[in-house]
């Protein structure tokens, strides 16, 4: 029997019993919207997580630390970052950057204003790798030592000494740090009522500036960039100004690693640890969330899966009646000679056009419902966990059917419809020939 015949003698009989048809198509339809519906919302909450960690900063950048956690529970000795160090990581596999952090609370001066500052020491030459982008100027070049590079609300740290007034918040800040001529001193206390008078001066340092960021909504933002070599430099020179002695060697308090492609960064991290250094990145509450993640969409999978099997069921259900009506017909068409090959592709091609259109029909709903929820749903992707907005004031999906799930409930539905009818059609073609033309 040709497929076109198996296929005509489908449609004969979806429109023999059009209702119980309507019916069972529609329970496969209900079964794939809710499969679809519900994983959608999770994929959702997953992007939703995704983003809202991707606000709080880069998802391949890799701080590193001294002090590592011993899984086994052993003490934990914090080690030594230095150059060999960062050298070891920069030729680690998959690494793009590295460089060495050092932070120093100073002072910076200009004319009667001064401004607290929390200098940031780093590598110039990883600015540009780390995602450094300038809104004003331009980033520091490598042996720049006398340049600063100011955080987007760092400017607004400048303040009068004898009125105490901070900034000029809403406005323009009360220095231009692009043209204004500025000094810096590691003295906490210039310029204060409270400095100790009897303290020797530190040196003041003539400095410029090349840029200021953009706003990164970290803690950049608050923060001078200035050369690391540079800042190691006046904090020597500073130790020995007060009697202090100069720490020796180049020793760091952590490290920052690039890594450009997200799939590389676990193995990263492994790498970095197994040196016995600790390491943090946004990566590690992005897996914590994505594991609470997955047991969210198994449950609200299988909310969806639960309709589909009752679907299933009615599948069988419809398949089984059908053959009990066309008893007869069976035995007419095994007598003239159909293979009873012919007989169980007929009733599996009528089970899968069921589970094929009921998925499609469901997909399209799934669509609309998806359209719904983006649209109107606000309140569920606050309480779900997803949804909020990026960076930009886009609102953030919270359902979201990418392609590969689109096409595989049309598949599974399919594949359900198939199964389904697989024990229906065992039985259509094992009836007796006579008995089925003997039947009424």
């Amino acid at each position: 029997m040709r497929f076109i015949d198996l296929i005509s003698l489908a449609m004969k009989n979806f429109m023999r019993r059009k209702v119980r048809s309507f019916l069972t198509i529609l329970g496969v339809t209900i079964g794939t919207a809710a499969v679809v519906v519900m994983l959608s919302l999770g994929i959702g909450m997953s992007k939703g997580f995704e983003a809202q960690i991707g606000m709080m900063g880069s998802l391949t950048i890799i701080e590193v630390h001294r002090y590592y956690h011993n899984p086994s529970g052993g003490p934990s000795e914090p080690a030594v970052i230095d150059d060999k160090v960062i050298e070891k990581i920069s030729q680690i596999k998959g690494v793009s950057a590295v460089t060495p952090v050092m932070r120093r609370s100073a002072k910076l001066i200009s004319g009667k204003y001064v401004a607290w500052a929390e200098l940031y020491g780093m590598r110039p030459d990883a600015m540009e790798e780390l995602g450094y982008v300038a809104a004003e100027g331009r980033l520091l070049n490598p042996g720049e030592g006398d340049m600063l590079l100011f955080g987007a609300d760092a400017t607004q740290n400048f303040y009068n000494p004898k009125t105490r007034r901070w900034g000029n918040p809403g406005g323009l800040p009360p220095v231009n740090v692009m043209v204004d001529r500025l000094q810096l001193t590691l003295d906490d206390s210039y310029g204060e009522d409270w400095a100790d008078p009897n303290k020797k001066p530190a040196k003041l340092y003539k400095v410029r500036t090349a840029g200021i960021l953009e706003r990164g909504n970290d803690q950049r933002d608050w923060c001078v960039i200035v050369d690391i070599d540079y800042l190691q430099k006046i904090i020597r020179e500073y130790s020995m100004s007060q009697g202090h002695i100069s720490p020796g060697g180049s020793s760091y308090e952590q490290a920052i690693v690039k890594v450009p492609d997200i799939r590389q960064v676990e193995r990263v991290v492994d790498e970095i640890k197994a040196m016995q250094l600790g390491t943090y990145s946004l990566q590690d509450i992005l897996r914590g969330m994505k594991e609470q993640l997955f047991m969210v969409q198994a449950v609200l999978g299988g909310i969806g899966a639960i309709s589909l099997l009752v679907a299933a069921l009615g599948i069988t259900n419809t398949m089984v009646m059908s053959i009990y009506e066309r008893t007869r017909e069976i035995g007419v068409m095994k007598v003239l000679g159909c293979l009873l090959t012919d007989i169980r592709r007929m009733f599996l091609l009528e089970a899968g056009i069921i589970g094929f259109v009921g998925g499609v029909v469901g997909l399209g709903m799934s669509l609309g419902a998806s359209y719904l929820l983006n649209r109107f749903g606000t309140n569920l992707g606050w309480f779900l966990g997803g949804g909020g907005y990026a960076p930009d004031g886009t609102p953030l999906p919270i359902s979201v059917i990418p392609l590969w799930l689109a096409l595989s409930a049309v598949g599974f539905a399919t594949l359900v419809g198939l199964i389904s009818g697989f024990y229906p059609a065992n039985r259509a073609m094992k009836l007796s020939a006579l008995d089925a033309i003997r039947s009424e």
